[in-house]
């Protein structure tokens, strides 16, 4: 008789069963693989690890402090502190360089304003354009301006003194399809709630009593931005604009340029750091020369200190006055 089926063990299968099953190459591979990985990454964040220590312990080089002023001609110009002219001295430099390499007399002149934006906590001042008109002209280019207004005497006036383009609200959409355009935008007061709408496209040309694009005088802003000088921060520090042309007077460049400064010292509050912090005139052909700033940026500090002066001689006259009259 057969035995009962659940009693049934097939020959040598409690043997299979008690030995553990074999580990095949193909799949211990990956295994292998990736221990042999880790070994390398390890090893190579230990060659890092010695790597910085080693640098760490190894003295920093020395740098040989700057020299103020070469002795030859010819040196290495790393080797020397950058010298600084002051301001009628490098425009004479600007001239002859001129003359020794016969470049175009005319040629125009820049200047490169390098800016401390900082203010306190982490603030600081935003990039800014500007317009500002200059004492002696160097072009005959003519800014275009669009005047907005609604009142037809003062569009006929704006037309008089030079207005490139003058309307209303109708030219709101022009505007924004981009098929009109122009350098400056004026308008006047009451027209100025109609104008939202061309707030993000314009932004910094947007007519505003800070630019003086927006008042009532309507002679008096399109005649300044016809013929204004227009400037503006680069790259968050860094103003590059030209001031003159190299054949005008020495005292012309000079007062084209101390204007510009002035103009861009407003944009920050004079109880912090100068806004200057560096100031290089070039002109189109020539090498850059690097401006002492004494004498260029407005004299702040030494008005107040006069005031604080002239305060302490009032209060020290008034009681010599107090003895007189008793």
């Amino acid at each position: 008789a057969l035995a009962p089926r659940c009693g049934w063990v097939l020959p040598g299968l409690e043997q299979r069963l008690a030995v553990p099953a074999a580990v095949s190459p193909a799949t211990a591979r990956p295994y292998a693989a990736a221990a042999a990985k880790a070994a390398k990454k390890d090893a190579k964040r230990g060659r890092q690890e010695k790597a910085k220590e080693a640098a760490k312990e190894k003295p920093l080089p020395r740098r040989r402090p700057l020299m103020s002023k070469p002795v030859d001609d010819v040196y290495l110009t790393w080797l020397y502190r950058r010298p600084s002219y002051g301001l009628e001295q490098a425009v004479g430099m600007l001239k002859r360089f001129q003359e020794l390499d016969f470049t175009h007399p005319k040629q125009f002149v820049y200047i490169n304003v390098f800016l401390d934006m900082a203010l306190q906590k982490k603030k600081k001042v935003d990039p800014f354009s500007s317009g500002v008109a200059l004492p002696h002209r160097f072009t005959d280019e003519v800014n275009k301006v669009l005047v907005f207004t609604e009142n037809e005497q003062e569009a006929e006036v704006a037309r008089e003194h030079g207005a490139a383009i003058v309307g209303g609200v109708e030219l709101i959409k022009w505007i924004l399809e981009d098929e009109i355009q122009a350098d400056f935008y004026v308008a006047v007061p009451a027209i100025i709630p109609k104008l939202i709408p061309l707030r993000n496209k314009l932004k910094k040309k947007y007519p505003s009593t800070r630019r003086n694009s927006l008042g009532s005088d309507i002679p008096r802003m399109v005649q300044f931005f016809r013929e204004c000088h227009e400037y503006s921060v680069e790259d968050e520090s860094v103003i590059k604009t030209r001031i003159a042309r190299l054949d005008m007077p020495t005292e012309h460049i000079i007062a084209n340029l101390k204007t510009i400064i002035q103009d861009i010292c407003t944009f920050k509050p004079s109880n912090f750091d100068p806004i200057v912090q560096r100031l290089v005139i070039r002109s189109s052909t020539s090498e850059g020369l690097l401006l002492n700033l004494d004498g260029i940026l407005p004299q702040v500090e030494k008005a107040e200190e006069k005031e604080e002066e002239d305060a302490t001689d009032e209060d020290q006259q008034k009681p010599v006055q107090e003895s007189v009259s008793t």
